[in-house]
């Protein structure tokens, strides 16, 4: 996922973070709401050309430089880490060598630092101990240096801008301020403040002085604050209240079942996996939703958000509510070109920030994705399948009904039944998949497709929603309209199959361009059609085959684009690369169709990448390139982690290993071929909500198949298993 990938033109006013040159350092990251906070394992906020180091809120960046040092020198690291839980960091620093006169002074290993931060909506507060292990009296003088550069995100990425605000004068006292006015008049200002006075002030410092006997400590607590207009400061909490009330927050945002297995490694990334998502998911008016991921995509996204709900949808149904819910509340209503807006269309990405509100950025309130509106409705439908919720739908419906309109009005623009597009703003994605890179989209041999464009994908989206739209309109017993939709969904069905199969490749083509000509070239995307069930039963097969031969599947995952397609590099971003939840979308359509012992191969290969990675974190994407015995992955060097859809992607790989299916209205869990990825010799599934019942399943790995027991049952529900 990316913003505004440009045409060639458009390189010199859209710097783009996959062209990105530099690479990243390892970086830390905590979030909470609208804020996240990206720093060094020393925990140090480095400033660096071309870095993402800061304390970010609503897409601006509030703090640029946040540096420690102790007796005049940078600590050396010992360790560092996020906790499990995502809510606070930690690292362990102690001293180097103290010289003088070339005598060491003090020696190595003698002063012990420690410093804990957790980030909190609107800022963090960082608890930092200084101890003397020692035989004698040290003097430690702490100092810390800041700055804060009150960044656009978008500038952060590399976008020049023509003129900026003012940085307005620091105000000190027992508050350091730092203030800046930007060009849309808001005042936004950086306070810090510390639980005990500094000894010296500076420009951009505070010097703490320390002298210490032998065991004996120093504590200092910094809570920064990120603030955008007049008012009252935050009250302080200390900081073992801060962990204290994130962590309860933490607690209780997300509901769900357990997911427990025989693999510990397994179980690292399931439980590294739900808390990445409890961090990135953001209560709203409307319900819970996944920000995209960090630190690019710190905000909601309409695609985004609709998948992930999809991956979570049969342990944690919550989320695609709070998804649909707010989807509905920004779904556009009137046209507007410069936002590529039109009546029912929903929303593609949503951002904060001076640049959008003054929109040097489209990106305010942006609806340039085509597959965003067919997947509402498609996750309408499923959403009523998993819980019977039909209040919900009812309230939705006006919602669902303007988002089949937009299918039929705009998305559709030359009546063929297929949904395509076109963007209707030069600043706006030339692209409108979810492979919306500038060059994503082309010809066997390699010329660009033209707009208008329609993505294999997409018609699998639209296809799912008319079918989905005719189940939900059965529920509120309109069985005249649903027939009808059932009707426009074949219709979908023929075209694509007549339109889109490439015989000779085997799988159906990428898209068809202004010419409805296919683009033959083999990719992920169909991948997508098994998923949506848009692909015939007949030509299934050779789909999967296609995506499971060696052209494809690297060993890690399946590629975007296979080996020997005119554009394929696997280093791009979307031209032969390796998405997570690309792979979970594949999955999930081979068990639909039965391959559940391929799906179970993906599953295989992501469990493979996740202990491949630091903290079983898998990142937005990885590099293309075939596995090699005994050696990792090759890592994209600006991908997000975490990422919302691909901390979600274990959740859906296993389903689809699974054959997972949950019915709400006849109060069913059907396991359909189920397979355990070959690691894992039992599963338990623990609190799984049916309508108002509870089951716990163990599953169990058997000769020929997968054993199924119930462990517990609250309530009335079915567990089937079919073979």
């Amino acid at each position: 996922m990316t913003e505004a990938q440009p045409t060639p033109a458009d390189k010199d006013q859209f710097a783009i973070l996959s062209e990105a040159d530099r690479e990243r350092a390892q970086s830390h990251v905590l979030m909470h709401g609208d804020s996240f906070a990206v720093f060094d394992p020393h925990g140090d906020v480095v400033p660096a050309p071309g870095g993402e180091h800061g304390l970010y809120h609503r897409g601006t960046r509030f703090l640029s430089r946040f540096e420690l040092r102790i007796g005049g020198h940078r600590p050396v690291l010992l360790s560092s880490s996020v906790s499990d839980d995502t809510v606070t960091f930690g690292a362990d620093l102690t001293n180097p060598d103290s010289v003088h006169d070339d005598r060491v002074v003090v020696s190595r290993g003698v002063l012990h630092t420690f410093r804990a931060r957790v980030v909190w909506n609107g800022g963090w507060t960082e608890c930092i101990r200084v101890t003397n292990y020692g035989l004698e009296r040290l003097d430690a003088p702490l100092r810390l240096a800041f700055d804060a550069d009150y960044a656009d995100v978008f500038e952060v990425r590399g976008l020049r801008r023509g003129a900026r605000g003012q940085r307005l004068p620091d105000i000190g006292g027992g508050d350091i301020l730092m203030r800046y006015r930007g060009l849309d008049g808001v005042e936004r200002r950086t306070r810090i403040r510390c639980s005990r006075p500094a000894d010296e002030v500076g420009d951009g410092w505070l010097l703490f002085h320390a002298t210490l006997e032998p065991h004996a400590s120093i504590d200092v607590e910094i809570t920064i604050d990120c603030e955008l207009r007049d008012g009252a400061a935050r009250e302080v909490r200390p900081y073992s209240d801060s962990v204290a009330q994130r962590r309860r927050q933490a607690a209780a945002e997300i509901q769900s079942c357990t997911v427990l297995s025989s693999s510990h490694a397994f179980n690292r990334w399931v439980q590294r996996s739900a808390a990445d998502l409890r961090m990135m998911i953001v209560e709203t008016p409307y319900g819970p939703y996944p920000y995209a991921g960090i630190p690019w995509f710190s905000t909601p996204f309409g695609r985004d958000g609709l998948i992930t709900a999809f991956e979570l949808l049969w342990a944690a149904p919550v989320v695609a509510r709070g998804v649909l819910g707010f989807l509905a509340e920004t779904q556009a209503t009137a046209v507007d070109d410069a936002q590529d807006a039109q009546p029912g269309k929903i929303l593609h990405e949503m951002r904060d920030g001076e640049m959008a509100a003054l929109g040097e950025i489209p990106f305010g309130r942006y609806y340039g994705s085509a597959d965003a509106t067919p997947l509402f409705v498609m996750l309408a439908d499923a959403y009523y399948r998993r819980t019977g919720d039909l209040p919900f739908i009812e309230r939705l419906w006006p919602h669902v009904l303007a988002a089949l309109a937009w299918m039929t009005d705009y998305g559709d623009l030359d009546g063929d039944g297929f949904i395509e597009y076109a963007r209707r703003t030069p600043s706006g994605l030339a692209q409108q998949g979810w492979k919306d890179s500038w060059d994503s989209i082309f010809h066997a041999d390699g010329a660009l497709a033209e707009p208008p464009i329609a993505v294999c994908e997409i018609q699998g989206y639209a296809f799912a929603a008319w079918q989905g739209a005719a189940n939900l309109a059965a529920a509120r017993g309109d069985a005249a309209q649903g027939a009808e939709w059932r009707r426009r969904a074949a219709l979908v069905q023929s075209r694509f199959e007549e339109m889109f199969w490439c015989d000779d490749l085997g799988t159906y083509a990428l898209a068809l361009d202004a010419g409805k000509r296919p683009c033959r070239v083999r990719s992920s995307n169909p991948g997508h059609g098994l998923f949506s069930g848009i692909a015939s039963e007949t030509r299934a097969r050779r789909v999967v085959e296609s995506l499971v031969a060696s052209a494809s599947f690297t060993g890690w995952g399946i590629r975007t684009v296979a080996a020997g397609a005119a554009r394929y590099n696997p280093m791009s971003y979307h031209d032969g690369s390796v998405w997570p939840h690309d792979n979970a979308i594949a999955a999930a359509g081979l068990g639909r169709y039965g391959f559940t012992a391929e799906a179970s191969r993906i599953c295989g290969a992501m469990f493979d990448l996740s202990s491949a990675v630091e903290l079983h974190r898998l990142p937005e994407l990885i590099c293309g390139f075939h596995r090699r015995a005994s050696e990792a992955p090759t890592l994209y060097p600006v991908a997000c982690a975490p990422q919302a859809w691909a901390a979600g992607a274990v959740y859906l790989l296993l389903q689809a290993c699974l054959g997972l299916t949950i019915e709400a209205i006849p109060k069913r869990v059907t396991f359909a071929r189920a397979v355990l990825p070959e690691e894992i010799e039992w599963l338990r599934i623990v609190n799984l909500a049916v309508g108002t019942a509870t089951v716990d399943l163990l599953l169990t790995r058997q000769a020929a198949d997968v054993g199924i027991t119930v462990l517990r049952r609250d309530g009335d529900v079915e567990v089937v298993a079919v073979t």
